[in-house]
């Protein structure tokens, strides 16, 4: 029996049996069903935030997963609009994923129509060992990696994929936990690397909306795959992983169930603060106390 070749199948894949193109499908989903909860809302953040100027070139970082995936795509889309002229590389770090891990990417790249540049660390190597916050020093070593080649690349700035669920979990994480009152920004210059920006188009979009549009054109993307958590490498419905983002994720589901608004209030929260009912912030890295100009 003639086997077909890896290449064919691929291709196999990226048609339905009426001949119309996976990818068109897919593409037309986000113009379409999921228009007004995944698409405007990516525009909105951008415009809101003022993400993208002219003559722009953006690394879109890209994990595999499910919320990097789905920015790429938004990402072309927008650009079809040409309101405002800009380029885009699709950046792929390999920081040691297994050869399957790796293989699922490519294939969902192919699948998608996004042309991707991989390039390879050795992150998975440097972190295995580290027995206090590997995770923390993993995104750190990641995230400089990812400066270093946009900035080859002629970028100017680099986008992530975090989302709406991530920015609430991240404010309550860090009152719960880290004893302090910050947010996820929705952009924000490198400090390390002059000249570089980070953005967060997907601001405004929520993580269900996201799930929505993986099961809806019947996709499959890597959820984790370093070696501390290889056991849910794979995206799934139910996805589960022990950790404290989770444990925020069930908190606030929770608290949904008495408040329906707690979400919306946790992300207005950070926007509606009033420093006279502060006992004290940092600015610039240098603490103010509400006692330093208290008038007794």
């Amino acid at each position: 029996m003639e086997h077909k070749s890896e290449e064919t199948t691929i291709e196999d894949q990226k048609k339905r049996q009426d001949g119309v193109p996976v990818t068109a499908e897919i593409e037309k989903s986000i113009r379409k069903k999921f228009h007004k909860q995944i698409f405007s809302r990516f525009a909105k953040a951008v415009r809101d935030y003022q993400l993208i100027q002219e003559g722009d070139r953006i690394a879109v970082c890209i994990s595999g997963g499910k919320d990097s995936m789905l920015m790429a795509k938004l990402f072309q889309e927008l650009q079809k609009h040409r309101k405002v002229n800009f380029e885009l590389d699709f950046l792929v770090m390999d920081p040691g994923y297994l050869m399957q891990n790796r293989k699922l990417i490519e294939e969902n790249a192919k699948l998608l129509g996004i042309p991707i540049s991989v390039f390879e660390t050795d992150i998975f190597d440097a972190v295995f060992e580290i027995e206090k916050s590997p995770c923390y020093l993993c995104a750190r070593m990641r995230r400089g990696h990812l400066y270093h080649q946009a900035r080859e690349l002629g970028c100017n700035k680099i986008a992530l994929g975090h989302h709406y669920d991530d920015v609430i979990e991240t404010i309550l994480m860090g009152m719960l936990y880290g004893g302090q009152i910050q947010t996820m920004m929705p952009k924000l210059h490198s400090t390390n690397f002059a000249g570089m920006e980070l953005i967060r188009p997907m601001y405004y979009i929520r993580e269900d909306d996201i799930k929505h549009w993986r099961d809806y054109n019947r996709l499959r993307f890597l959820q984790c795959a370093c070696r501390f958590t290889e056991n849910c490498a794979v995206d799934r419905s139910d996805g589960s992983s022990e950790s404290k983002r989770m444990e925020i994720k069930q908190l606030i589901t929770e608290m949904k169930k008495v408040n329906p608004f707690v979400e919306a209030n946790i992300f207005k929260s950070v926007e509606n603060v009033n420093l006279s009912t502060v006992i004290a912030y940092k600015e610039s890295g240098k603490k103010h106390h509400f006692l330093d100009s208290y008038e007794v």
